[in-house]
């Protein structure tokens, strides 16, 4: 299976999956424990055999460029097979993803992406990209832009991309070439440029054109700090992983790509918070209608407060992040209307920074139109985040045990914890969590993807979900 699953990737661009858990790059035994996920959408496992057979029919379609659920091409299958439909599977599968059936990958050169900045979030971005590569005609990264630290920066650089003492060691290797400031990753060639002035770089020198620059500086978030980029040479658009300000449109991917237009030269991929919650907000709006609410988040200290007291502009945030919880601000809320403006001036917001290194949470206090029960509410967002257009973006657990830490290196923008809801009426309270730094950097390669028009189509077409569609109680599933 591992060699089918690699092979579809690397010749055709097809990205496999099981109710949203990506096969590429996984064990065997992260094989089967994506099989036993796939309880949580029936109550039966997937079995292995019929991954494979699937596998085999998209190896015989060679289909072009496509993210393919496999659990949903299987269950599909089921149901023509019980309402009479005689087609062989490879026929069924062919005509469910018919839009690339038969389409070899073109033969491009992919879009050049390059890391401004090269922190929490740019290592991150880093690591995602590498192991998203592919056959080289999706993103491509091809270099980072920081300012020299010291004499070993290069080794400084590659040893932090290599290791990582909450996201654990790089998956592969890495060699440094100091001689000519380069980084290779798993075979990515990633050149290291040193510059103090985005506006004054020459991208061409290095064979870059037409990239994307990833800021993730957080220095500059209006259009005037962040178009220096569009002076340099090779440089085509611009994305903020940060809060834009002034008319920056803020996209968190799955709720408003489609506002991203081709003369969009700047942009913004909000928040982590904001990523977080602003599906699940979305999700419980269409259902219930959101009449106001208040976002409490409990965030993990991040690099901007002090290890221990000293001097800090900011209130409160000179105080020890490792020693304290600390009450600061948070945009987030006020945010989610860039994104979602019809609960334009319904929620408020605040934040607790705590001492942890990664993983949040955010606590939904909402009002609703509607009445729900706890049982409906979570049975809604389940299959929301199992079947619905927001299945990468929601993410939905049921367990009386788990703790920040099990979200760690989660791919999704928010979880929502299901025994933790409260529902009385139209009174709801949800607890969401969110990995703050590889959640977010994975919506942030999507809204990349999205603007370089490298985003997979989605096989089978995702649907809404619609309450009236949700007749059972589906078994908690941890």
């Amino acid at each position: 299976m591992i060699p089918l699953i690699g092979g579809l990737y690397r010749d055709h661009g097809v990205v496999t999956s099981i109710h949203g858990r990506r096969l590429i790059n996984r064990s065997a035994i992260e094989l089967l424990k994506a099989h036993r996920f796939s309880r949580q959408a029936g109550d039966v496992e997937l079995e292995l055999a019929d991954t494979m057979r699937v596998l085999e029919a998209l190896r015989e379609i060679q289909p072009g460029p496509a993210s393919i659920d496999i659990a949903r091409i299987v269950s599909r299958y089921a149901d023509a097979r019980a309402t009479g439909d005689s087609r062989e599977l490879v026929d069924f599968v062919r005509a469910e993803i018919a839009p690339v059936a038969g389409g070899a990958s073109p033969e491009a050169s992919g879009t050049d992406v390059v890391l401004y900045g090269f922190g929490r979030i740019g290592r991150l971005l880093a690591r995602i990209l590498i192991a998203h590569s592919g056959g080289g005609q999706g993103l491509r990264l091809r270099a980072i832009v920081v300012r020299k630290g010291s004499d070993n920066d290069l080794m400084k650089r590659a040893s932090l991309l290599r290791r990582d003492s909450v996201h654990g060691p790089f998956a592969g290797t890495i060699e440094v070439d100091e001689e000519n400031d380069t980084i290779l990753a798993n075979g990515t060639l990633i050149q290291v440029i040193y510059s103090n002035d985005p506006a004054t770089i020459d991208y061409t020198e290095y064979g870059i054109d037409g990239a994307i620059v990833v800021d993730n500086t957080g220095r500059w978030r209006d259009e005037a700090g962040l178009s220096q980029h569009l002076q340099s040479k090779g440089v085509s658009r611009v994305l903020l992983t940060a809060p834009g300000k002034g008319a920056i449109k803020n996209i968190v991917h799955g709720i408003n790509t489609d506002d991203i237009t081709d003369a969009d030269r700047i942009l913004s991929a909000a928040s982590c918070t904001t990523n977080a919650i602003t599906p699940v907000l979305k999700a419980v709006n269409d259902a219930y209608g959101v009449v106001r609410g208040h976002v409490e988040t409990v965030h993990s200290f991040t690099n901007d407060q002090n290890l221990i007291d000293n001097f800090h502009k900011g209130d409160r945030r000179g105080r020890s992040a490792a020693l304290n919880m600390v009450i600061t601000e948070t945009g987030a809320a006020k945010a989610v209307s860039k994104a979602l403006p019809e609960l334009e001036g319904r929620l408020t917001g605040s934040a607790i920074r705590v001492p942890t290194p990664d993983v949040s949470l955010a606590i939904l206090n909402l009002q609703l139109e509607r009445p729900a029960s706890k049982a409906e509410i979570n049975r809604y967002l389940r299959q929301v985040s199992l079947t619905s257009p927001l299945r990468q973006q929601i993410d939905y657990i049921e367990s009386p045990e788990v703790v920040s830490t099990d979200f760690v290196g989660s791919n999704r923008a928010g979880i929502v914890d299901g025994l933790a809801t409260i529902a009385d009426g139209t009174d709801a309270v949800l607890y969401v969590w969110y990995d703050n730094e590889y959640g977010y950097s994975c919506q942030v390669v999507r809204v990349i993807e999205a603007m370089a028009g490298s985003h997979p189509t989605v096989f089978p077409a995702r649907r809404p979900v619609v309450l009236e569609s949700l007749e059972r109680e589906v078994a908690p599933v941890g």
